[in-house]
């Protein structure tokens, strides 16, 4: 599997998203760039997985949305973290690495 091809872990793409949204807003493809920014080229969101979750997110309250324009002078829809989306981005962070230790010593047990 080549890295563009790699797929984000279940529950992943949230947090990723959080994480690129957590110094300023942004618009998709912004946030599309800043994951694959984060994780050194290991991980492409492509539209089709990252709008629909930028849609939900925003439904449960963890981001806000504005229409503007882009860096090319395009329309955009720009994404924000609200408060509550920075409660999400602590807990999610604070879950994933209870995980990734677990993972870890699951693989080193002999």
């Amino acid at each position: 599997m080549t890295p563009d091809q790699t797929n984000l872990l279940q529950g992943t793409l949230d947090m990723m998203i959080l994480k690129s949204l957590a110094l300023d807003q942004m618009h998709g493809l912004g946030i599309s760039r800043r994951i694959e920014q984060l994780t050194k080229g290991t991980f492409h969101v492509k539209p089709g997985s990252l709008f629909p979750a930028l849609h939900r997110m925003e439904e449960e309250g963890w981001l806000v949305s504005s229409w503007g324009e882009s860096e090319n002078n395009r329309r955009a829809k720009y994404y924000r973290l609200t408060r509550a989306g920075r409660r999400q981005l602590e807990s999610e962070t604070q879950r994933w690495g209870r995980i990734s230790l677990a993972i870890a010593r699951a693989l080193e047990a002999s």
